[in-house]
C-alpha cells in the first residue's frame, strides 16, 4: 500500500486524512507532521494516526502531501529537502498550497523529484471536493495515477496544464464562495418574504442540494436543466429575467476575472 505523508494538520490535511482512512488505507501507511501540540494530539486521538515532525513523516513515505498555508510553505519545504529522500522508491510531492508553483518545490528538492500541483476546494471536507491536479516537470503517468488515487478519496479529480490553474483557482478553488453567497442571498430574499428562517434555509439549502445532483446526474447542461424548469409566461421566467436585467452573467464573469487575476499576483513573487 502506498504510504502517505500530510504535512499540515489543518482543515483540508484532516479530510485527506479522513477520506484516505474512508476510503481503505490503513492507519500504519499514514503520517501526518503538525507544528501544534493540541492540533496533534486531536488528530491522532480523532484518527489514530502517526503524527510526528515533518523530516520523520517525509522519510519513508511515497507522497509527500504539503497542506500548510502559503506563508508556511517555505519552512515545510526547507525541512523536507533536511530527510532522507529515497530516490529508488522514486517519492513524490503534492502540493495542496494555494498560489505556489511547482518550480518553487523543484528548486529546493533534489533534482527530478516529481511535484504535482493541486487546485483543491472546501467540499472535500464532506468528500465531495473538486481537486484540479497540475504536473510539473519530472511527473509520469504513472504518478498522476497515484494522485489521482489519492485525491479521488475526497471527490472528483481533473488535470489541466499548471498554466491554467489561476483560472481554476478561480471557478473551482473560490467557487463554493459563490453558492454559498447565492444561497445567503436566496434566504435573505425569502425572509423579505415572509418565510421563516429556519423554513427559507431548509428550502433553499435543499433546492441547491437537489440542483447540483441534477447537474451531476442528469447528463443534461445547465442550459437544457434551465430551460426545463422556466415556463414561457412562468413565475420562473419572471425571475430569471429580473435576474439577467441585473447583469447577473457580467457579474460572475467580472467576479471570476478578478479572482483570477489575484491568484496570479499571489504567486507572481513566489519563485
Amino acid at each position: 500500500m502506498t504510504r502517505i505523508a500530510v504535512i499540515g494538520g489543518g482543515r483540508i490535511g484532516e479530510a485527506l486524512i479522513a477520506g484516505l482512512l474512508r476510503a481503505g488505507h490503513a492507519v500504519k501507511d499514514l503520517v501526518v507532521a503538525e507544528h501544534s501540540p493540541v492540533r496533534s494530539k486531536e488528530i491522532a486521538d480523532e484518527y489514530g494516526v502517526l503524527v510526528t515532525g515533518i523530516r520523520d513523516a517525509a522519510e519513508g513515505a511515497d507522497v509527500i502531501v504539503v497542506a500548510v498555508k502559503p506563508g508556511d510553505v517555505e519552512k515545510a519545504t526547507a525541512e523536507i529537502d533536511k530527510a532522507d529522500l529515497d530516490s529508488d522508491r522514486e517519492q513524490m510531492l503534492v502540493s495542496l498550497a494555494a498560489g505556489v508553483p511547482t518550480v518553487f518545490y523543484e528548486k529546493r528538492l533534489p533534482a527530478g523529484f516529481p511535484v504535482v500541483r493541486v487546485m483543491p476546494n472546501t467540499p472535500m471536507l464532506v468528500g465531495a471536493g473538486m481537486s484540479v491536479i497540475a504536473p510539473g516537470r519530472h511527473v509520469k503517468d504513472e504518478h498522476l495515477e497515484l494522485v489521482r488515487g489519492v485525491l479521488g478519496s475526497v471527490g472528483s479529480v481533473a488535470t489541466v496544464p499548471e498554466s491554467q490553474i489561476d483560472a481554476v483557482t478561480a471557478v473551482s478553488g473560490s467557487g463554493p464562495a459563490y453558492v454559498f453567497l447565492v444561497a445567503e442571498a436566496m434566504i435573505d430574499a425569502a425572509v423579505g418574504l415572509g418565510l421563516p428562517r429556519a423554513t427559507a434555509s431548509e428550502l433553499v439549502t435543499q433546492t441547491i442540494a437537489g440542483s447540483a445532483a441534477m447537474l451531476g446526474g442528469s447528463g443534461e447542461s445547465p442550459t437544457e436543466l434551465r430551460a426545463a424548469v422556466t415556463s414561457p409566461g412562468g413565475t420562473t421566467a419572471a425571475a430569471v429575467r429580473q435576474l439577467e436585467s441585473h447583469g447577473v452573467r457580467k457579474a460572475f464573469f467580472e467576479a471570476l476575472e478578478a479572482a483570477k487575476s489575484r491568484s496570479a499576483e499571489l504567486g507572481s513573487g513566489i519563485e
